[in-house]
Order: C-alpha cells, then sequence, then structure tokens
C-alpha cells in the first residue's frame, strides 16, 4: 500500500488519548492527525482535514461516538475504543473495522491496525487478495490461490486440489471460476480449472500438474494454447 493511513483519535479521557498516540506513533504506516477530546472537536476537525481512519471512543459529553457515527453522511473507516462491551452490536451494525476494549494492550492494538492496513490495501485500484475462504463440512478454510492446483466440478460440489490435500466444497465450478485471478487461471474443460503457472507439460490432450493428470477438451484446446504456450514457445 502507498502512502499512510491517516488517523485521528478522539477520546474524553487523557490517559486513554495518550497512550492511542504512543501506540499510533510506533507503528510505521498510521499517521496522526489530530487528537481531539469530544465529538464536536471531531466534528470541526474532519472539516479541515480528510482522513481514512478514526479511532473513535464510544461514551463521551455532548453526543456519543456512535451518535455522530450515525450523523456523518461519508464517514472515514472506524475502529471504537470502548470500556463497554455493550455497544459491540451497534459497532457491527455500523460495519466499524474493529472494536477495542480499554485498556488496549499494545499486541491488540497493532491487530487493529493490521486489519485497517489489510482493508485499505484491497480498496486500491487493482488490488485483489490472494486467498479465499471456503466452507469445508463444518469449518471455513482459508486456501492462498498460489496454493491451487487445479479444480474438478463434482455436480453439485468442487474438489480444489493443492499439493498437500484435496478439499471438496458445496460450490459450483463457475462460481469458484469468478472468485479466481482470471489471468492465473485456465478452463481447459468443463470440468476442470487449471494454475497456469502448476502446469508441467502438454501431452496430447492431456495436461500433467503435479502427479495429477487434467483432460483437455477438443473445444478448448485451440484457445488454451494460445493462453498457456504459444507467447511462451521457444522454437527454431
Amino acid at each position: 500500500m502507498s502512502g499512510k493511513i491517516k488517523c485521528i483519535v478522539t477520546d474524553d479521557e487523557p490517559f486513554a488519548r495518550k497512550g492511542l498516540q504512543g501506540y499510533i506513533q510506533q507503528i510505521d504506516f498510521l499517521e496522526l492527525k489530530g487528537v481531539c477530546e469530544n465529538a464536536l472537536e471531531l466534528n470541526s476537525l474532519l472539516k479541515q482535514e480528510t482522513v481514512d481512519l478514526l479511532f473513535l471512543d464510544i461514551e463521551m459529553p455532548y453526543m456519543t461516538g456512535i451518535e455522530f457515527l450515525r450523523n456523518l453522511s461519508t464517514p472515514p473507516r472506524v475502529i471504537f475504543t470502548t470500556a463497554y462491551e455493550k455497544y459491540a452490536l451497534q459497532g457491527f451494525e455500523l460495519e466499524v473495522l474493529d472494536y477495542l476494549l480499554k485498556p488496549i494492550s499494545f499486541e491488540r492494538f497493532l491487530r487493529a491496525a493490521n486489519k485497517a492496513y489489510d482493508y485499505f490495501r484491497q480498496q486500491q485500484p487493482g488490488a485483489s487478495n490472494d486467498y479465499i475462504f471456503v466452507k469445508a463440512d463444518s469449518r471455513l478454510e482459508k486456501i492462498h490461490f498460489a496454493d491451487i492446483l487445479f479444480a474438478e466440478a463434482l455436480e453439485n460440489y468442487v474438489a480444489i486440489y493443492t499439493r498437500e490435500k484435496k478439499i471438496i466444497i458445496h460450490l459450483t465450478l463457475k462460481m469458484l471460476q469468478e472468485k479466481l485471478p482470471a489471468g492465473a487461471f485456465v478452463q481447459p474443460h468443463k470440468s476442470y480449472i487449471v494454475s497456469i503457472d502448476k502446469i508441467n507439460s502438454i501431452e496430447g490432450n492431456i495436461l500433467h500438474v503435479a502427479t495429477y493428470q487434467v483432460p483437455i477438451s477438443k473445444y478448448q484446446k485451440e484457445e488454451l494454447m494460445e493462453k498457456i504456450v504459444n507467447s511462451k514457445l521457444l522454437k527454431r
């Protein structure tokens, strides 16, 4: 991510403000643009500064952090900092990035800051995640695109093959394909999607991928060869 995340701390407790300032100074991708004691000060500062992220207390004089956030038409992203668990549901409804309970440890603050970093990096033009979460059995499993060898359609399911394992998910091949980076995968057959980087060789109508063999449809072969071979073919 280019540039720093510009942020403002708003809290009516001097000790809490000082602590958050100190934490921000330790993190190289955060830039503190202001410190406020309440929502009224924050409202004035936001008219002068364009920022990305608010570290916002909830229970403050004049107006709570939740009331303030609900009254902003285009608010920055928010991480709530509060001593009270009871506001967690409202924070979720307002789609805040994180919800930090006081006293806030540096370890927990860093985790929230990293979450903000990941969020803003993903918002950049051309940026994309390099993984997906899939539901396998009763758990959510993280799969990095770089680990995928190929995927095979199995009626109403898809089998995703990596070097270490096979993961069965309740999904169509088309739905999976829409989540994958288009330039990194190719469909040699209506029932398969293959990582281009993982193709070791092509023999007739067969792709050799690690220890597996993936069929090539006669209808797909010309397009497949154009995508993965012709531009790379070394010939006399």
